[in-house]
């Protein structure tokens, strides 16, 4: 089952991205807390949104999709960018990350959003696969560009 996160999710999705984390070979770089993400979620002004996968028999979450709205100058309308897709190891296969998915899809054709996007990293053969098999492209001709730390604290603080 796919719903839309609660507030009492928090706990469940800070500890998958903790997880996510560290597949991703990068644990110390999740230093979101639970309360940045409760802000981030459902605070006055919300930022992201999020989706959880839940077990059918516990009732308890197994994967989640954190995700935000980004805007086409091109095409004039708003898509959805995901910004994390995780389902728990021991719940992979059972059609939880194609759901979230689904679901995520099933928003843009209802809100006439134009896109779904993602990144993916470059070694995660079987994300890269499971995304090709639903009919996902590479965009081969844009690289990412990021500005953190004291790269954006430089540029920010430029007169």
């Amino acid at each position: 089952m796919i719903r839309a996160a609660t507030a009492d999710d928090i706990p469940a999705i800070h500890a998958m991205i903790r997880e996510l984390a560290a597949y991703e070979k990068a644990p110390e770089k999740a230093r979101a807390s639970e309360e940045q993400l409760a802000e981030a979620l459902f605070g006055e002004r919300p930022a992201a949104f999020a989706h959880v996968a839940v077990d059918d028999a516990s009732g308890e979450p197994v994967g989640f999709a954190l995700w935000f709205l980004n805007f086409s100058t091109w095409r004039g309308v708003h898509g959805i960018y995901l910004e994390d897709l995780y389902v728990r190891p021991a719940a992979r296969g059972g059609g939880h990350g194609r759901a979230l998915l689904t679901e995520l899809a099933r928003i843009c054709v209802e809100r006439g959003y134009g896109r779904l996007e993602w990144s993916v990293l470059d070694w995660n053969r079987p994300a890269i696969g499971f995304y090709e098999a639903l009919g996902a492209r590479p965009q081969d001709e844009w690289t990412v560009y990021r500005l953190t730390d004291g790269a954006l604290a430089a540029l920010g603080s430029a007169h």
